[in-house]
């Protein structure tokens, strides 16, 4: 990612291209995994934002093989985050460049602290994000 691109806070993760491929229900987002194709590969990922969501949200599919949620907002300046290489890595889009792990743990940076992170489920081709933190 270019400077300019983090020094505005510009993340290379996207929403999802079909909108329809998920809905917020009941403190709930449910994905159809076969109409989010930027999720069938390891490290790809999508911003999950408005539908009446109280937390805008990033999903990725991990290196580690598994799906992980967290609050799209850095504990450092409130900037969205990103994945980050091909490492089990997270980071801040912008020029502080704090990382974390898909625990949300600090990695480096001056973030204040680790990111809120949400519980996934996958069944029948389909994941389910809990907007209750974990």
């Amino acid at each position: 990612m270019g400077f300019f691109k983090r020094l505005f806070g510009i993340c290379e993760t996207t929403p999802p291209t079909d909108a329809d491929s998920w809905n917020f229900s009941g403190g709930k987002i449910e994905i159809q995994l076969d109409r989010a194709p930027e999720l069938a590969r390891k490290g790809g990922a999508i911003r999950l934002e408005g539908k009446g969501i109280y937390d805008k949200v990033l999903l990725i599919h991990g290196h580690d093989g598994e799906f992980h949620a967290f609050k799209n907002r850095c504990t450092h300046a409130g900037r969205r985050i990103d994945p980050f290489g091909d490492k089990e890595q997270i980071r801040c889009c912008s020029v502080s460049k704090s990382t974390f792990d898909y625990n949300g743990k600090l990695l480096s940076g001056p973030a204040k602290g680790p990111l809120a992170g949400f519980q996934v489920t996958r069944e029948n081709g389909k994941l389910t994000v809990y907007l209750e933190r974990e």
